[in-house]
């Protein structure tokens, strides 16, 4: 499984179409824990229906091996009424991360007088000043970086929360043992793992009618939990003036189709489509996030296209406000397939920038197009490979369609839901009232609807 691992974060793509049969094999021969579910998302040609088998295969025998612990430690649970819902979140991104950058304002906006919030921490104090955001954010902030998941799990119900919400569900440093041992009589998959985690560890998946429709119930082993608009939060950082195309590194008059997702989500068959872009506007590059590993493979598969490797332009890590300054200068943004922009999206779409996206139906895929339904912009939603290609470069080709595209983003972002914090939590809040009430009357998880806000 290499070509799924370090191949992919270094562009390799020598054994790309092996992988994904070796990928396929595993899961028809039902190994257990062969395939991490996260390195799966990014393989093309595969259903949200086989990442729920990888999911189920990784954990089969984990939950299994963790059924003596969780009978031994023997969670009860207090089911009265309260005046106040305890809701925790574990993670360990509480700091300058994504998920912060994604999630803190809605904490902000929470009602103290309904929900007490509290955050379970196994990652690094950054001492930065999103840590002190998410401090003051939270009622309760725990440290459980040190602690085994038993005495995670222990700490999470001595805190008496309600429902636990995982952040991290297969990303970098999960601890999703703490959710098999049940401190919590509800336990919530959201928002850091797009996809199902399987083995019945969460009870609800935080989604919307884009992400998952009902139809597709059977790829998930969480209830849909629905948001009356996209699933994920973002708030209205501030945009600072951008730089200018120089300081940035990019030629004045060229046009510039963007990319800042991670390199492991590139594949052969979007970057021919991202080649052939290039071809077809002689005066554009193609603006990616850099990559030591990456670049030189990058540049290589540029030039066996046809294109000039000095067309790629690769910007460096940089702040949160400083990543939204730049991402102005962008033209277009195009996203990938089948693992598509997330955060990257969104921070795109609030600086002003139109994302086309080509939407699959498994969770990784479609969060582009949720994000551009909930904007007003669903135009920008491909529906295959040569759609893809056709909408980028009418776009590209045509700057009246373009700034009409960008003039209707910005009439939208200041109105539209997705930029809606404070509504945002408050429909994060009902379907928490929902989870609780099904959980307090004795009723099993099922489909529940957040009311528009």
């Amino acid at each position: 499984m290499r070509a799924l691992g370090r191949d992919r974060s270094m562009c390799a793509w020598d054994d790309f179409a092996q992988a994904s049969i070796d990928a396929r094999l595993s899961l028809e021969q039902a190994r257990s824990g062969q395939i991490p579910p996260f390195l799966l998302l990014s393989v093309p040609g595969l259903s949200a229906g086989e990442h729920r088998v990888c999911s189920e295969l990784w954990t089969r025998d984990r939950v299994a091996a963790s059924r003596a612990e969780r009978a031994r430690l023997d969670f009860r649970f207090d089911l009265t009424i309260r005046d106040k819902l305890r809701v925790g979140y574990l993670s360990n991104d509480f700091h300058d991360h994504a998920t912060a950058h994604l999630l803190i304002e809605t904490l902000e906006a929470n009602d103290r007088a309904r929900c007490e919030l509290h955050a379970f921490s196994f990652g690094a104090d950054d001492r930065g000043l999103m840590r002190g955001r998410l401090n003051d954010a939270f009622d309760g902030f725990h440290d459980v970086t040190a602690l085994s998941d038993s005495a995670a799990a222990s700490a999470v119900h001595a805190a008496q929360i309600d429902i636990l919400v995982d952040l991290k569900g297969y990303t970098r440093g999960a601890r999703t043992g703490i959710l098999m041992l049940r401190p919590a009589p509800v336990q919530v998959n959201f928002l850091g793992y797009p996809g199902t985690l399987g083995g019945g560890i969460c009870d609800y998946i935080i989604t919307d009618t884009f992400m998952t429709p009902p139809a597709a119930a059977a790829d998930y082993s969480e209830s849909f939990a629905y948001m009356p608009h996209s699933y994920q939060p973002h708030g209205r950082a501030a945009l600072g003036p951008p730089p200018s195309r120089a300081e940035a590194g990019l030629p004045d008059s060229a046009f510039v189709f963007c990319c800042f997702n991670q390199a492991y989500k590139l594949t052969p068959a979007v970057f021919d489509l991202w080649c052939r872009l290039l071809d077809a506007i002689p005066d554009s590059v193609l603006w990616l996030l850099a990559s030591d590993q990456a670049e030189g493979n990058l540049r290589g598969e540029a030039l066996r296209r046809g294109v000039a490797p000095g067309r790629l332009v690769f910007a460096p890590e940089m702040t949160q406000s400083e990543h939204l300054r730049r991402l102005q200068l962008a033209d277009l943004v195009l996203d990938t397939a089948p693992y598509g922009a997330h955060t990257t999206a969104s921070d795109a779409l609030w600086a002003g920038v139109p994302v086309v996206s080509c939407a699959g139906d498994t969770f990784a895929s479609r969060v582009a197009g949720s994000l551009l339904h909930a904007v007003g912009l669903p135009e920008l939603i491909a529906a295959d490979e040569a759609d893809y290609l056709a909408v980028a470069l009418t776009l590209a080709a045509e700057p009246d369609l373009l700034r009409a595209a960008k003039a209707k983003l910005q009439r939208n972002r200041l109105v539209a839901p997705l930029f809606d914090a404070p509504a945002y939590a408050r429909s994060l809040q009902d379907l928490y009232d929902q989870m609780w009430l099904r959980c307090r009357s004795g009723a099993a998880a099922g489909p529940i609807w957040a009311s528009r806000s």
